[in-house]
């Protein structure tokens, strides 16, 4: 028996060298700040379109949507694909042609280097929010997720790409993790706004359950994904989940009940008048649940490091002083109407509507 055998196989081969894009910003910083300082990687290199304040790695500054993206990672075994672009307020049809055409610059340029394995975020969201949904859900649930023009609809597309590339390059490994409603700071989604209305919305004869995913989690979740302690779909999120009773509670704001007909109508109007930033789909992931079972971390061994109450807790703190209504960031005189008469979140809306229609007849 040689001595070489006596070693753990951990031991004898070497530790990765691990490429994140959108390194500068955002998750992919805050990813690239736990990585930079792990033993777990050989090397670290932070791919952007501008320079990042993260010492101690190697940065490359490019578009990652140029094709010549395999040239300048040939020397990585993992890449951690977190370059793409979530803001509400980013034009929708921008927004889709960047993130699909940063998507595909990377599964394309990962084969062509012989990168070993890709990791990419998408959703929870793209299994849908229904009612009749099982809590929780599986993370072999069907995706049901309605194609949309917001975050949702993108999220399919990167998707059905990932599919396409395992298709075309057998040899390449593609993780995908789907986090539940993300928060922490710099997260501005559909979910994080709707706390910021005054009065939680919900729909006759449907109460959502909450399950949140911090920033940490994923990031750390992230890592374990990179160094293969899981593969294929991942859900991640806190565990367990939170009754509306809980939320209010908790965050001291109460629930306002309308019909689904009335509640996704007037969102769809709104939205349709350029008022509101999603379309109504997104509305279905506040008022419906789409809790995850994140099995496959934690057969890994993994374990959030956040409860659902302490996240929905820091949300209820980084909202303080913004207002919202329908997904819709409000400010100065709007947010004091909108303060003042709490039952606004949605019946108020149609105001909205009717002085939109004036402005379009004039």
């Amino acid at each position: 028996m040689q001595s070489e055998d006596l070693v753990p196989t951990s031991k004898r081969l070497r530790s990765p060298v691990v490429a994140v894009t959108g390194a500068a910003s955002g998750t992919g910083r805050a990813f690239l700040t736990r990585v930079a300082s792990s033993a777990d990687f050989r090397r670290v290199v932070a791919i952007d379109e501008q320079r990042g304040d993260v010492p101690d790695v190697t940065w490359r500054v490019l578009d990652i949507r140029d094709p010549l993206l395999a040239n300048r990672i040939s020397d990585v075994d993992v890449l951690v694909h977190l370059g793409t672009d979530e803001s509400l307020d980013s034009d929708p049809a921008e927004r889709r042609r960047y993130n699909l055409r940063a998507a595909q610059t990377v599964l394309t340029a990962c084969a062509a280097a012989r990168v070993r394995r890709v990791v990419l975020v998408t959703s929870a969201m793209v299994y849908g929010a229904a009612a009749e949904n099982p809590v929780p859900l599986p993370e072999d649930a069907p995706v049901a997720a309605e194609p949309d023009t917001g975050m949702v609809g993108d999220h399919l597309e990167i998707e059905a790409l990932v599919r396409r590339s395992l298709r075309s390059h057998p040899g390449l490994e593609v993780t995908v993790l789907r986090p539940a409603a993300l928060v922490g700071p710099g997260v501005d989604t559909v979910v994080t706004r709707h706390f910021e209305a005054p009065r939680l919305l919900v729909v006759k004869g449907c109460l959502p359950r909450w399950q949140f995913c911090h920033i940490d989690d994923l990031v750390s979740a992230l890592e374990a994904a990179a160094l293969g302690k899981v593969g294929g779909v991942v859900a991640v999120g806190s565990e367990g989940w939170l009754e509306m009773d809980q939320v209010e509670e908790i965050s001291g704001l109460r629930r306002f009940e309308l019909p689904a007909a009335l509640t996704f109508g007037t969102a769809q109007r709104l939205h349709r008048l350029g008022v509101t930033p999603a379309p109504a789909t997104d509305l279905h992931y506040v008022v419906y649940p789409w809790v995850v079972d994140g099995a496959s971390l934690r057969e890994a061994g993994w374990k959030p490091t956040w409860t659902n109450e302490a996240a929905l807790r820091e949300l209820l703190e980084l909202r303080e002083g913004r207002h919202a209504v329908v997904g819709r960031r409000l400010s100065g005189k709007e947010a004091t109407i909108t303060a003042a008469g709490a039952t606004v979140a949605v019946i108020g809306t149609a105001a909205i509507v009717r002085a939109a229609r004036r402005k379009r007849r004039t």
